[in-house]
């Protein structure tokens, strides 16, 4: 089964089996979803698309059983990021990597008194993975603490801390982003 990421309804599917078609729907039904959540913890979109694709085909490959599990969809959203967490963790990734040319940074706009979107994703994206997936997980897709310690299998206590360090490199990045103005 091949299916392109930017096209979720162009899945190919066989001859018409019961499993096929079963996967065809879930794979419609929740690739947009799952994207924006991989797209949000991987910061990059082609990364975001090899991540999730891994993860569907390892899905449909063993469909009966993650079909039998109670959320077919967290299954897989874990699956996603876990691919995208397996990436940062290689040594090829952390050696030093050409970055955007400083000429081509955009200057900051000092015309609205609003939280610049931007500006708040070039902060997300900046994180370290592990703070930007609970991040992405926590404030995005709206899970719980116990959620997010299952999708990235670590306890509570490290969702907690993780969560603690991101919102505090986030508020020293831009004060903006704390309506206490406290740093700390």
């Amino acid at each position: 089964m091949q299916a392109s990421p930017s096209f979720p309804s162009e899945v190919l599917v066989s001859q018409g089996t019961g499993k096929d078609e079963e996967f065809s729907e879930f794979y419609t039904s929740t690739w947009a979803r799952l994207f924006r959540t991989t797209y949000g913890v991987a910061g990059d979109r082609s990364l975001a698309e090899d991540a999730l694709q891994s993860a569907y085909a390892k899905a449909y490959g063993a469909w009966s059983t993650v079909r039998a599990t109670d959320h077919p969809e967290a299954y897989v959203r874990r699956m996603a990021v876990n691919e995208v967490l397996n990436v940062f963790r290689r040594p090829w990734f952390r050696r030093e990597r050409p970055g955007e040319p400083a000429d081509n940074l955009p200057a900051p706009s000092h015309e609205e008194a609003t939280l610049d979107r931007e500006a708040l994703w070039r902060a997300v994206t900046a994180l370290p993975v592990r703070q930007r997936a609970v991040v992405v997980l926590r404030y995005y897709e709206d899970l719980s603490e116990e959620e997010i310690a299952r999708v990235l299998g670590c306890s509570r206590g490290t969702v907690k801390s993780q969560a603690f360090d991101a919102l505090r490199r986030l508020r020293v990045t831009d004060p903006a982003l704390d309506p206490t103005g406290d740093v700390s």
